[in-house]
């Protein structure tokens, strides 16, 4: 241990002691050699008086830095581990740093593009237009007249965050080794995420390469605008990006005051949501309202604009499906079909009693569907279904609580704009429509040309291992017509793999594609059970 790496124990600890965070683990049922850690020095120093045990935390890792900050945000995400009202807590933590010296950044910059800041920039701003975590934003002028925005990564930050997340692995380790209840809260896993999520946001090239996909996404649309990544002057370190001119989202009396129209603007958010997720299977998992702003063009048919493209998710087709699915079957209360696909998805294990999980769904659920359908959150119904899988040991899905926090985060943002927001309503003409595309005859035939290319590399391994044979064989043109015959057969079978799945997979659903199924299962039995006109006519007669 170096001396930087104990000062900074020092440090931890000695903010552990003043918000006296010792009594958040109290109540943690703690073996003998777990309760000695609650006799420490910090027993000597008294309790912050009238603070909340969740607005202790958040103040410690607010005086602990950017690291903190940045791990208490992503903790406030997983409300299915946390008690409600220390998440709710860490929600508030801001991402609000001070900015560190312009001569860094401009050296910074400078390393990372290899030439002086004047030949890429005719005008570069020394005050930071925004400073958080990671990174800080400048202002600048490209010579050919274009605004935009200069994200540089902290210098230093990285050996920061390492010797922070190796305090934050000891103290999760700690807390699994001790606490029955501190392993069901997985704190090492948590650790291992936020590892790789701050990782990540250190990469600025992975971040304008999702900036640049979700623009593409969404061209030409009016619900949503993407800036323009400047590739020419992106690095690993540094992201040039168009300057955007909008209305933050939370400026409620801005946008009124331009006339915005407040009930197409929630909505519209909603609309995004589902583009992303369902259409694109990309999100943009950081909406929170700091990266909204709202066009001041056009306030009857407002667009939204979007920031920091640090963290995306995305679904596979299969968990698109059963996602779509899930919502239709919970607003029609159809708790054993819930229950059966969370099963089928994989996402609980399969010796699962269906029954059991059923009323386990059912007791979470009704109370939230007897009121009106405006009311309901989104966020925190499937926040309640997974506290409540949980307990049926369903396995984290990190794809799905990144929709959970970017659902919670749309969810909110369109309540504050307009209270009366009914989400389903919204939302499930567009889930309808979208569950009708994946099931006509146009989608299961991209899904058929997909499965058919990947027979001719099958069967060209099929034929090549099959000549290898036939050559070190005498009977060599009688090998290679068994050879043609065997690689029509793999054909059939893999036709009526294809056909038998499709017609397997929720027939009711399926309707318009059942002929098509029904085609392949025939074609495919029929080069299955064929016999070879030559091996069937020809015989063999040997000599008396």
């Amino acid at each position: 241990m170096n001396l930087t790496a104990f000062l900074r124990l020092f440090r931890i600890l000695l903010v552990f002691t003043r918000y006296r965070l010792d009594q958040l683990i109290q109540p943690l049922p703690l073996p003998w050699y777990g309760r000695l850690m609650l006799f420490g020095p910090w027993k000597l120093y008294p309790a912050p008086r009238d603070l909340s045990r969740g607005l202790r935390l958040r103040l410690a890792l607010e005086s602990l830095g950017p690291v903190f900050i940045k791990f208490g945000q992503i903790l406030s995400t997983r409300r299915d581990l946390l008690p409600d009202d220390i998440a709710i807590e860490l929600a508030f933590l801001q991402d609000k740093v001070p900015p560190f010296p312009s001569a860094e950044a401009r050296q910074r910059i400078e390393e990372q593009l290899g030439m002086p800041i004047e030949a890429v920039f005719a005008e570069f701003s020394d005050t930071p237009l925004a400073s958080a975590s990671v990174a800080q934003v400048h202002t600048a002028l490209l010579h050919d007249g274009s605004d935009v925005v200069v994200k540089v990564v902290r210098p230093g930050i990285e050996e920061v965050i390492h010797q922070d997340i190796q305090w934050l692995y000891l103290a999760a380790r700690t807390l699994e080794s001790v606490s029955r209840e501190g392993r069901r809260l997985r704190p090492v896993e948590v650790v291992r995420d936020y590892e790789q999520t701050i990782f990540d946001e250190l990469d600025l090239y992975r971040e304008a390469a999702n900036a640049s996909l979700l623009r593409r996404n969404f061209l030409g649309s009016p619900v949503l605008y993407v800036p323009t990544i400047y590739w020419d002057w992106c690095r690993h370190k540094v992201l040039v990006m168009e300057r955007i001119s909008g209305i933050p989202v939370t400026d409620i009396d801005a946008l009124r005051a331009q006339g915005t129209d407040m009930k197409k603007l929630a909505e519209r958010g909603v609309e995004v949501f589902f583009s992303q997720v369902f259409r694109d299977s990309f999100f943009h998992a950081d909406m929170h309202p700091g990266n909204i702003f709202v066009s001041r063009h056009q306030p009857q048919e407002p667009q939204y604009i979007a920031i920091d493209f640090g963290i995306v998710g995305s679904l596979t087709p299969e968990d698109q499906t059963y996602l779509a699915r899930n919502l239709m079957a919970f607003f029609k209360r159809d708790y054993r079909r819930v229950a059966q696909l969370h099963i089928d998805s994989g996402w609980v294990p399969p010796e699962t009693r269906v029954n059991e999980f059923e009323a386990a769904i059912r007791s979470v659920c009704e109370p939230i569907f007897e009121r009106p359908l405006k009311d309901i959150s989104f966020g925190q119904l499937l926040l309640r279904l997974f506290q409540t899988a949980r307990r049926f040991n369903m396995e984290v899905q990190p794809q799905l609580v990144l929709l959970q926090k970017t659902l919670l985060n749309i969810e909110g943002l369109g309540r504050q704009l307009y209270p009366d927001l009914d989400l389903w309503s919204t939302g499930k003409p567009y889930l309808e429509r979208w569950m009708r595309e994946r099931a006509g005859p146009r989608h299961q035939l991209q899904n058929l040309r997909q499965h058919l290319e990947r027979i001719p590399p099958l069967l060209e391994t099929t034929h090549r291992a099959l000549d290898n044979i036939a050559q070190r064989d005498q009977h060599a043109p009688a090998r290679r017509r068994r050879s043609d015959a065997l690689a029509l057969r793999v054909i059939g079978v893999v036709l009526v793999a294809l056909g038998a799945n499709g017609l397997g997979t929720d027939m009711h659903l399926w309707t318009e594609a059942q002929p098509m199924y029904w085609l392949l299962l025939a074609a495919g039995g029929w080069l299955t059970l064929r016999r070879d006109g030559d091996d069937s006519n020809r015989r063999t007669y040997r000599p008396k």
